[in-house]
């Protein structure tokens, strides 16, 4: 039997388990299907076909055959049973992948050999996946439980997929960040991180920061045009809410994560940079907030002894104090983008209103370049001034476990903007029955003191700003100043709250934010259609 070409289907009769089946190779659709075939002869495809896109194969192997497999199988009467197992991506519910294995049987040894050294070519041709990475491994986030399901989750599957790593287990904070800006990463087809969003936080910025790095980018200027790198994060869940990773591909399941880095999935995701009087401060990619959920952030950190529940106790804490603060918030809204905070059209795997954003964002940009217009002085911002209990910024939906829809159930990942939630002063029934929300399907923004506006920059000044803040104070004047002058003084108490940027906290009140649209690369496709 002579070779397959490049584009020539290949078609045989093989077993699968105990029965007949026809399976097929269209290289041309890059996808194998099997279905049962009773007469010996090559059959049409039947409804109840099976189907694996080539994608979607982790690897093949041929399998030893040196005894019986069966009692009751047909293929034990074969003298010498030849066999191939095609290791592959299994769906199953709420977004998981799973590792899945067929065997296919025959007695013919050089059909067996074919079958592998087609499938064998055609996933060598798949020049996405990575061959070489390096891993972080946080020992201590989460449940302390990183290094375990690495090893028995996800090592096992690398090895299968022929993937080489090198391994660090980190000792304190920011030794994954600093150890990027030390190496030389181009051996890496992508940086892994086992553990928590804080984990991946530290990887974000050294990945970002030895990009800049590398380009002369100077990243503490508010207006620098950051590079994008070309390295993959790949993220495995083993942290306390894993809000990134449930956000980019719907679960924080080990398994999963490590199936989507080993097919080499690829999603571009915006990342916001947050700045204070021209110093860069953090990036964040999920959460940044202010009030409520700094105030949360700021108290757990002074109770890790009592683990995870931490955050229950400083959020009922933040909840029953129903500290409100005073400030202004100027933004640009994000005129570029075709979705809006409240269209019911969520992120989706391929998302159309991401390319479209991304597109149209572009050809702004273009026109500013060639100076057609001068972006800044065309720009229109909008001023909010008051009582705020919260002002939260998402540049994805933010979801967990505990809240499905995340705080914004409509954000995208890559549409070079952010959802700005604004929550003024209100009963504190009414901000329960928000925050009951978040964890059902009822609208979150359906309330009269509650504001969104998707934007692609921000900032904010507490009425309390401190001394050090007074040239991002004197700028807001300049810019603003007329328009707030009619508002009448409040008597708001004299303390301020902190930023809460991805789990970290930022002390500064008065912030500069801008989003860059598909700054950094995932091994992640988004959140597929479940049919």
């Amino acid at each position: 039997m002579g070779a397959m070409g490049a584009a020539e289907p290949l078609q045989s009769v093989l077993w699968v388990k105990q029965q007949r089946c026809a399976v097929s190779l269209e290289p041309a659709r890059a996808l194998l299907r099997w279905w049962r075939s009773p007469e010996p002869g090559p059959s049409a495809p039947d409804p109840d076909a099976y189907s694996v896109p080539v994608s979607e194969i982790i690897a093949v192997e041929e399998k030893e055959v040196h005894q019986k497999q069966s009692s009751n199988g047909r293929w034990h009467r074969m003298e010498n049973p030849f066999a191939f197992t095609v290791h592959c991506v299994k769906r199953a519910r709420h977004h998981r992948w799973k590792w899945a294995r067929v065997t296919f049987w025959s007695a013919d040894e050089q059909l067996c050999q074919l079958w592998l050294q087609t499938l064998r070519e055609l996933l060598e041709n798949l020049t996405s996946r990575p061959k070489h990475l390096l891993v972080f491994i946080n020992p201590f986030g989460g449940k302390g439980q990183g290094k375990h399901i690495y090893e028995k989750k996800v090592a096992p599957l690398f090895t299968l997929a022929s993937i080489t790593t090198e391994i660090i287990i980190t000792e304190h904070a920011n030794q994954a960040k600093e150890t990027l800006y030390e190496i030389n990463t181009d051996s890496y087809d992508g940086i892994v991180c086992v553990g928590g969003d804080g984990m991946f936080s530290e990887v974000l910025h050294g990945v970002i920061g030895k990009t800049q790095q590398s380009a002369g980018v100077d990243p503490n200027h508010p207006r620098a045009v950051l590079v994008p790198s070309t390295l993959r994060i790949g993220i495995i869940p083993a942290g306390s809410t894993d809000c990134v990773c449930y956000s980019t591909v719907g679960t924080n399941d080990a398994e999963t994560s490590a199936l989507h880095i080993i097919i080499g999935d690829s999603l571009a995701i915006d990342v916001s940079s947050v700045h204070h009087n021209s110093t860069l401060l953090r990036y964040s990619v999920s959460l940044l907030g202010y009030g409520f959920y700094g105030d949360l952030i700021k108290d757990s950190e002074k109770k890790r002894w009592m683990g995870l529940v931490r955050y229950d106790f400083s959020g009922l804490k933040a909840f029953l104090s129903h500290q409100y603060y005073e400030g202004t918030v100027s933004f640009l809204p994000a005129q570029h983008t075709v979705g809006s905070p409240r269209d019911q059209k969520p992120c989706r795997a391929g998302c159309s209103v991401c390319r479209q954003s991304k597109r149209q964002l572009e050809e702004e940009q273009k026109k500013a370049l060639y100076g057609l217009e001068n972006a800044e002085e065309v720009e229109e911002w909008q001023v909010v001034c008051g009582k705020f209990l919260a002002i939260n910024s998402t540049n994805m939906s933010c979801a967990c476990p505990r809240s499905p829809g995340g705080l914004s159930p409509f954000a995208h990942l890559g549409d070079g903007s952010s959802d700005l939630i604004l929550i003024r002063k209100c009963s504190r029934f009414n901000f329960l029955r928000f925050l009951i929300r978040h964890t059902n399907q009822e609208d979150q923004f359906g309330f009269t003191f509650v504001e969104v506006y998707r934007v692609k920059k921000f900032q904010f000044t507490s009425k309390h700003v401190e001394d050090d803040d007074n040239d991002l104070k004197e700028l807001e004047k300049q810019k603003f100043g007329q328009i707030c002058k009619d508002n009448p003084p409040c008597a708001c108490p004299t303390s301020r709250s902190s930023w809460n940027c991805d789990g970290e906290v930022l002390h500064s009140p008065a912030i500069e934010v801008r989003v860059h649209c598909q700054l950094v690369r995932l091994f992640a496709r988004g959140i597929e259609e479940e049919s």
